[in-house]
């Protein structure tokens, strides 16, 4: 069998180990069998640092994916009671997620400002919903511009990941 019909849609039910016959196979096709392999989990020596979501996480994490689209959408079309109770879902699920990821400092970093990120931009849309977006807060910054606070909030945890944690802890 070639290469190419490996992994193909008729074909992706059947275990990779059905083409990792190392008598039959030159060293190429070896080669891409254990990266099969390593990708469906399937190899012993696996390293423990290799993160994998497992399917109730991911599912929910498509769902946040589908609400966060909404809450935009009815941003964009102005629509006030779908965008407001979009935010619900969407940031709960967001920190639910940061939560699950806590042990793992490179996830636990971007979905802190992931969810953080949901809340500023949230507060921006209800500050353009509810008329408050233009009117003066301090000085000539306007309400909306409050936004500004958890946007940078978001941009000093992945600084504080990418420019002290990764260079400077192991197994990062």
């Amino acid at each position: 069998m070639d290469v190419e019909g490996v992994g193909g849609k008729a074909e992706m039910w059947m275990p990779a180990m059905r083409y990792c016959m190392p008598d039959s196979m030159h060293l190429a096709k070896l080669y891409y069998c254990s990266l099969q392999q390593k990708s469906i989990g399937l190899m012993e020596n696996t390293p423990a640092t290799a993160y994998s979501i497992p399917m109730k996480y991911r599912m929910m994490e498509n769902l946040h994916i589908v609400f966060w689209l909404f809450k935009d959408l009815a941003w964009c079309m102005f629509w006030k009671p779908l965008g407001i109770a979009m935010i619900i879902p969407t940031f709960i699920i967001s920190v639910v997620i940061a939560w699950r990821t806590r042990n793992i400092m490179s996830e636990l970093c971007h979905n802190l400002a992931v969810s953080i990120w949901i809340a500023a931009n949230s507060y921006w849309m209800v500050s353009e919903f509810l008329g408050f977006d233009e009117h003066i807060w301090f000085a000539h910054y306007t309400y909306k511009q409050i936004a500004v606070l958890p946007f940078v909030a978001g941009i000093l945890i992945l600084g504080y990941y990418y420019l002290y944690y990764k260079p400077f802890k192991n197994g990062a």
